[in-house]
């Protein structure tokens, strides 16, 4: 989802054949699950996993930035593009100079103020000077955020060509400006328990969601090590109290990452039944591996995908979870340089990948059951216009209503996060239930 290598290939929605990602690149789902917050990655780290993200970046009391910081900031910001995302830029930087951990935390704070500011820039001034009038600009609206109007912002946090293929009010795209918040997911009836223990925390809007506003490496605190929490977006949260899975029933994470979404469908079904998850990438398999072993999580099973029609497992499955590779502009208040490397082709060949994956994914549900469709963008063309289409290939699935509680609304077979809702990532959920 996010600043990147063009890694999909094109992909007809009804070809009999796999559905081929050609490449890793944060413009796909991964985003959503890998880059929780703007923060460096410990000094071992090899891969963006979720576990990665320790420090809470925070512009506006870091003071007077030294030269040599904004030097090494500029080395990244040049090092960056879309095949090298800044976040692997900066991991990179970190792993040759080593930095102390507040020089890590002031360079990545820099980083990402100059790519969330990058349209107010004055391009004829050095990268250094450009950084600082990022960081100045971030310190203003931290501080005054009414002070900047939808005609300033509208041309300049995103780029021209998101006009005509998603909704970008006023409060979106200050939302865009904010820092973003950083989510745990507790275990389940110990939010507040592990607030108290965490100390600098407050309780989030779902059930067992925190909000951590401290700066200390959480993965260091014995209650990660012990499984009490896992850092997961509130929007992913929500996708798991969507799909409410049931104790003892089978489901299916089709496209499980590093599998968030699998612990989560793990507590909710208390440990019970089954859940099998399965992804293209066996490295992140092997990551989920680890997570469901300090959390004590054992009613699943992991296996290879590739999003063809040949299935991972001849189960049939009470619900399928379809969290799909997208543009990942739900994420672009976390991921800035983002904005600046998807493209609309990046958005129509994705929405080929998705439809495709959820056809494929649809031989394994069973009647009665339910499939779900999640991804982390705003894109028309990859949220409503991909499930339209689905529904009109599957008249034995029936368009199923879903809803929120903390949004107070009538349930719907679509449902929209928007970034300024739970103020984490952007989410659209669709839901059908087989009917025959």
């Amino acid at each position: 989802m996010e600043i990147f290598t063009h890694l999909f290939s094109k992909a007809k929605p009804h070809a009999a054949r796999p559905v081929k990602w050609e490449g890793e690149t944060p413009s796909s789902r991964n985003l959503a699950h890998d880059f929780q917050k703007h923060a460096t990655m410990p000094r071992t780290s090899t891969t963006n996993s979720p576990e990665q993200l320790q420090f809470t970046p925070n512009p506006t009391i870091l003071g007077p930035v030294n030269r040599t910081m904004l030097l090494a900031a500029a080395d990244v910001i040049a090092a960056s593009s879309r095949e090298n995302p800044a976040d692997q830029a900066l991991r990179k930087k970190f792993a040759a100079d080593r930095p102390s951990d507040q020089g890590r935390r002031t360079v990545t704070d820099a980083v990402f103020a100059f790519f969330r500011w990058h349209g107010w820039l004055t391009r004829t001034s050095s990268v250094t000077r450009q950084i600082q009038q990022a960081l100045d600009l971030d310190a203003e609206f931290q501080a005054k955020p009414d002070k900047f109007t939808e005609h300033e912002l509208a041309p300049r946090a995103v780029p021209g060509w998101t006009r005509g293929h998603l909704d970008r009010p006023l409060a979106w795209l200050k939302e865009l400006q904010q820092h973003p918040r950083l989510w745990l997911r507790a275990r389940p009836g110990k939010g507040a328990a592990l607030a108290a223990a965490l100390d600098n925390c407050k309780a989030g809007p779902l059930p067992d969601s925190v909000e951590y506003k401290g700066g200390e490496d959480l993965f260091q605190k014995p209650q990660f090590k012990a499984g009490e929490f896992e850092i997961q977006d509130i929007a992913s949260q929500a996708v798991g109290h969507i799909c409410a899975p049931g104790e003892k029933e089978t489901w299916w994470d089709a496209c499980a990452g590093e599998g968030g979404k699998t612990l989560h469908f793990s507590d909710l079904m208390h440990n019970t039944g089954l859940i099998w998850a399965s992804d293209r990438a066996e490295w992140r398999l092997d990551q989920l591996k680890k997570r469901t072993k300090r959390a004590g999580v054992f009613n699943y099973r992991s296996k290879l995908w590739d999003g063809s029609e040949r299935l991972p497992t001849k189960t049939m499955f009470d619900g399928i979870l379809v969290d799909a590779p997208c543009s990942g502009i739900g994420t672009w208040g976390r991921n800035p340089h983002a904005r600046w490397t998807t493209t609309v082709d990046d958005v129509n060949e994705l929405a080929q990948i998705q439809l495709q994956l959820l056809i494929n994914a649809t031989a394994g549900l069973k009647v009665g059951g339910k499939i779900f469709y999640a991804v982390c963008t705003l894109t028309r063309r990859e949220t409503t216009e991909v499930a339209e289409k689905f529904t009109k290939i599957f008249p034995q699935l029936r368009p199923h209503p879903i809803s929120l509680p903390q949004f107070k609304s009538k349930p719907h077979p679509h449902l929209t996060i928007q970034p300024q809702d739970l103020h984490g990532n952007g989410m659209f959920v669709a839901a059908w239930n087989r009917i025959a």
